[in-house]
């Protein structure tokens, strides 16, 4: 019963050992189950410490079945604590056969591991512990070495070899040998993606290895938090979004998805390459402004003045007057020579119905010449003074330009304008010349 106890409080260290610290590592934890060998010949005194060392049939103390346990915790940088607890069957002692005596250990030790991480692992360990032989126990220094061998990230074959240098002469320094089974745990994944937490960067949300544990929904190696389409795989030049046309503009910025296009146009085609897109283009195969629907502006008139531009569209004319033909020397003597046939009632400047004529082929000249602009002026003879003919002048001219308004000539184009007697052009001396110079104008504004 006693010595039942004794494996119950080594059982009991070795579950404190198990949960003394908190988790630091991926599968911090170390537990490994098997057998163990008590080799107390020979001693000091008999040969020296290490003679004889592997003549297991005669000094090798084992009890054939799971007779050691221990668990260990990774401290970081190569370093681990554990506890193990053993028992055993001793045959042989001090050189000496035995009846069977009890062995119970229970030992602490720190240890370092040259090659974490690897797949061949030694270690060395420094420790302590307390060791029964049958009724005697005392405390022990434990100086280890050991070898893990990994089958794969969690399992593993753990073979070691502590020396046990007792503190008490009575009870003997020994050695004793384990080998068993080892398996690490521990480790927090969160997503059950297989990357544990500590290692992955999207720890909440299953993902793949290569990056870090984060997700790639679309599977087109971009990983979602840098992939503008997550849902939708595409080619990393377009951040993983799709291009349908494959004119590299992304289908989520393609206003023409399935139609290949420009750039510059959000992906939409220009077959005249005139900057409007085919579909905004009220001539898609001739090039035009975009001002007018990607069409060419017309020159209705053919004067080489684009309509947009041209104040008299229908009409031809020149560049230099805006598109409006020009007043030339010739078309201005014309209008005079018919001005200079308007007749006045006498004093008057009421004009005689004879004149309705006259006045037509003059609203029709002066309509061919739209952008233009004339005053019509009014002059006498010096009969009378120089006041009365001053009035008179600008009556009459002021009743022509009225009649021309009238009659379809817009008025912005139009002004008048009285002389009197002040520019005669002829004699007022006759009756010929005074004709003459009773007379109306109509001259190109300046």
């Amino acid at each position: 019963m006693k010595n039942l106890s004794r494996l119950l409080f080594a059982m009991l260290l070795v579950l404190v050992f198990s949960n003394a610290n908190a988790q630091d590592k991926n599968n911090p934890w170390q537990i490994t189950i098997g057998a163990n060998a008590v080799d107390n010949y020979p001693t000091e005194d008999v040969g020296g410490t290490f003679s004889d060392f592997f003549n297991v049939g005669d000094n090798w103390n084992i009890l054939p079945s799971l007779s050691s346990i221990s668990v260990s915790k990774y401290l970081g940088d190569g370093f681990s604590f554990g506890g193990a607890g053993s028992l055993n069957k001793i045959e042989h002692w001090d050189g000496v056969n035995q009846s069977d005596l009890s062995y119970y250990g229970v030992d602490g030790t720190i240890k370092y591991n040259f090659l974490d991480g690897t797949t061949i692992d030694p270690y060395l360990g420094l420790g302590g512990g307390y060791t029964w032989v049958d009724e005697v126990g005392a405390g022990t220094l434990n100086g280890t070495l050991g070898l893990n061998i990994w089958f794969n990230d969690n399992v593993g074959l753990t073979v070691q070899t502590s020396y046990k240098h007792a503190f008490e002469d009575y009870l003997s320094t020994h050695f004793q040998h384990t080998a068993g089974i080892s398996i690490k745990f521990g480790g927090t994944d969160t997503d059950g993606d297989g990357i544990y937490d500590k290692d992955d960067a999207c720890p909440d949300v299953a993902g793949i290895a290569a990056f870090n544990g984060c997700p790639d929904t679309d599977g087109d190696g971009i990983e979602d938090s840098k992939d503008s389409c997550p849902n939708e795989a595409g080619p990393a030049e377009l951040n993983g979004c799709p291009d349908a046309d494959g004119d590299g503009v992304a289908d989520k910025d393609d206003k023409c998805p399935s139609v290949a296009g420009l750039k510059a146009l959000a992906g939409c085609p220009d077959a005249d390459g005139d900057g409007v897109t085919d579909a905004d283009d009220k001539c898609p195969s001739v090039a035009g402004p975009a001002a007018n629907q990607g069409c060419p502006w017309p020159d209705t008139d053919g004067d080489g003045v684009l309509d947009k531009d041209d104040k008299c569209p229908s009409v031809k004319g020149t560049v230099a007057n805006n598109g409006c033909p020009e007043v030339s020397e010739e078309v201005q003597k014309t209008l005079n020579a018919y001005a200079k046939t308007i007749l006045f009632d006498t004093g008057k400047s009421s004009i005689k119905e004879q004149s309705a004529a006259v006045l037509a082929d003059i609203i029709k000249i002066l309509k061919e010449y739209p952008n233009s602009k004339f005053t019509v002026e009014g002059h006498t003879d010096s009969i009378g003074s120089d006041k009365l003919n001053q009035v008179l002048s600008e009556a009459r001219a002021l009743s022509v330009k009225e009649y021309l308004t009238k009659n379809g000539i817009d008025e912005f184009r139009l002004s008048s304008k009285g002389y009197g007697e002040a520019k005669p052009i002829d004699k007022n001396t006759t009756s010929k010349g005074r004709a003459n110079n009773r007379r109306v104008e109509i001259n190109l504004a300046k």
